[in-house]
């Protein structure tokens, strides 16, 4: 399958990559796509077809769950079914996050396919702040299944050439709006009456999320019931190793080793070195590009630097330790 590549800078450029993109998806095809967060791999969410595709396309096991971008915030209420004590605080969410970085679990309604939901009761949804991803979703008219568009459990794609590399050869079309801007997939969280449980850390912080509703952490699952619960996750195909700082790292002989950064002042015995940013919103739009980075060097070990364990640095740390397990 040959793959194009849309540039989306210019005005023109952008009518064409959307009208593209709308025309593809409405063949049941799907189309890697920016949001604020990383790139998607977005396929029609309502025809069981489609989604197949993305599974397909990724690799991705069909018990993991995808999460479903709504056009408005009015078919929410088309794809989930909210009523009782979660409806409050659901509506809280929804008027302070959305449109975000911020994906609600909730019971289903039955126009979600079992594909698209991998059997579950519950379907993932959220809805975009991206311009582009806006009107894309907005021409289609329609819910669009959107997980990151790279091969199951390899390193995320936060711009077009990321996908290129991922998924080149495999699906129809790629819409490139340039490097995404945090970095970081959503945060994922579960909402019960009166309590959000968080499902994977995010840009959306539970010091955030505690201004609506007491906030508590779900694990690592087997069987998620969310996407990013897996405990090895975004790997690179070298070995990862987390420290808590590389000037005190004693290297393994005979190995080059590569250095994800975070304080480090003495980098000396490193191969290569690569610096996040001593800013830590920075630090999460980099931190997957660096990762990527550092993986295609003549290196034998990635050696990363744990950041703050406050704010979007919690969700960098939980990628660092999914990505370090590896399976």
């Amino acid at each position: 399958m040959k793959t194009t590549v849309l540039a989306a800078g210019s005005v023109a450029d952008r009518e064409l990559a959307v009208a593209t993109a709308v025309r593809t998806l409405r063949r049941a095809q799907p189309v890697a796509v920016p949001t604020e967060t990383v790139y998607g791999l977005a396929a029609d969410a309502l025809k069981p077809a489609a989604a197949l595709k993305i599974f397909a396309a990724k690799e991705r096991p069909r018990f993991d769950p995808l999460i479903v971008h709504l056009p408005t915030r009015e078919w929410l209420h088309e794809v989930t079914v909210v009523e009782g004590a979660v409806t409050f605080v659901v509506e809280r969410l929804v008027a302070e996050f959305w449109p975000g970085p911020l994906t609600l679990v909730l019971p289903r309604s039955e126009i979600v396919p079992d594909v698209v939901t991998a059997g579950l009761r519950t379907v993932a949804v959220r809805m975009s702040r991206h311009e582009l991803f806006q009107r894309i979703i907005s021409a289609f008219g329609r819910p669009l299944a959107a997980p990151s568009a790279n091969r199951f459990g390899k390193i995320t794609a936060t711009s077009a050439m990321d996908v290129l590399e991922e998924l080149g050869g495999r699906i129809p079309l790629i819409i490139d709006g340039g490097p995404t801007q945090l970095g970081i997939e959503s945060t994922v969280v579960a909402v019960h009456a009166g309590e959000i449980e968080i499902l994977r850390r995010g840009p959306i912080a539970a010091e955030q999320l505690r201004r609506v509703a007491p906030v508590t952490f779900a694990g690592s699952s087997k069987r998620p019931k969310a996407p990013g619960q897996l405990a090895s996750h975004y790997a690179p195909s070298k070995p990862l190793r987390i420290i808590e700082n590389a000037d005190s790292f004693k290297r393994p002989k005979n190995k080059r080793c590569g250095l994800l950064s975070w304080h480090a002042t003495k980098t000396d015995g490193f191969a290569e070195v690569r610096r996040l940013s001593a800013n830590i919103d920075n630090a999460a739009a980099n931190f997957f590009r660096l990762l990527r980075e550092l993986d295609h060097c003549a290196i034998d070990l990635i050696v990363a630097e744990q950041v703050p364990d406050v704010g979007i640095g919690s969700a960098i740390n939980d990628r660092l330790r999914r990505a370090a397990a590896r399976a």
